[in-house]
């Protein structure tokens, strides 16, 4: 399973909604005991860049709970909140290279084109300094594919699908599909584990590292936890926190939804034990691909 070419560097990268529920413990659980087996570095990223829809206390009780759980990271956590010249340098080298561009669109204004922007802002340019503006990745009439762990070949036509991406939104904060690629070019990161409701955000990210000269890295997208009624379990839909006392039957249950194999002795196993069994019999190749959740 080792990968011969490099070092594995891994992440978990949440945002700070609210603390972590058995569907975000999945999404930890798969890429920790991706980057274990592989003898490899698991990082811990939180994805601060939105204030308005973030829990200021879940920054804190997000590590706790990994850590209630057996789940420690290497290194510092990184915060992106902090990482603003980054992203920075990364906008100016695209401007440079003219892949982006500003816009003023208003979402009634897409929504004639199913909401995507394809290229009016390029062709009729009509920035008002005295008004806030996008900056957007100019997107070709192009197929992006690549080949998931666990759900195959996925391809995507940028253009007709998917339309112009905003990299910074008008009230000035950075976009998460810049910041994720940026921040994970700057860790090294070159193996994805996370959940497939980012499938379909995969081939975008593509195309922006292509431009920014990053190299790829592998993927594997996991199934969502869901509710009763089929939902994606999420703050929004009052998924319910993880709790430190439940950790070892957490972690089996996280087992099971991953149709991994458990063996009699990870019943009666200490938490540390059951995580170096369950990292010894890692087998990413067993979870079937499933869209339950999905929009």
């Amino acid at each position: 399973m080792k990968d011969k070419t490099a070092p594995y560097i891994g992440r978990f990268a949440p945002t700070p909604t609210g603390p972590l529920h058995f569907g975000s413990l999945v999404a930890a659980l798969a890429s920790y005991l991706d980057a274990k087996a592989h003898d490899g570095t698991w990082l811990l990223r939180i994805e601060d860049l939105d204030p308005p829809r973030e829990d200021p206390s879940a920054s804190l009780r997000i590590p706790q709970q990994l850590e209630q759980h057996g789940l420690f990271w290497d290194g510092e956590i990184q915060f992106q909140s902090q990482h603003s010249s980054r992203y920075e340098a990364a906008l100016e080298q695209l401007s440079k290279s003219h892949d982006t561009f500003v816009c003023q669109c208003s979402r009634k204004q897409l929504s004639t084109r199913a909401g995507l922007h394809q290229g009016v802002c390029q062709q009729h340019p009509s920035h008002d300094i005295e008004h806030p503006a996008a900056i957007r990745l100019k997107v070709p009439d192009q197929v992006i594919t690549f080949t998931d762990g666990i759900y195959g070949d996925y391809s995507q036509n940028l253009f007709h699908e998917v339309g112009d991406q905003v990299l910074k939104r008008k009230d000035g904060l950075y976009a998460y599909q810049l910041a994720v690629i940026v921040d994970d070019h700057h860790a090294g990161i070159n193996h994805v584990v996370r959940g497939v409701d980012l499938l379909d955000n995969t081939p975008r990210q593509l195309y922006l590292m292509e431009r920014l000269g990053f190299t790829r890295p592998k993927y594997i997208h996991i199934p969502l936890a869901t509710n009763s009624q089929g939902q994606k379990l999420s703050k929004q839909n009052q998924a319910t926190a993880i709790e430190a006392n439940d950790a070892r039957q957490n972690i089996l249950s996280a087992l099971r939804f991953l149709q991994q194999p458990i063996h009699d002795n990870m019943h009666t196993s200490t938490l540390d034990q059951l995580l170096i069994e369950a990292t010894k019999h890692w087998q990413p190749s067993l979870i079937l691909p499933s869209h339950n959740g999905l929009i």
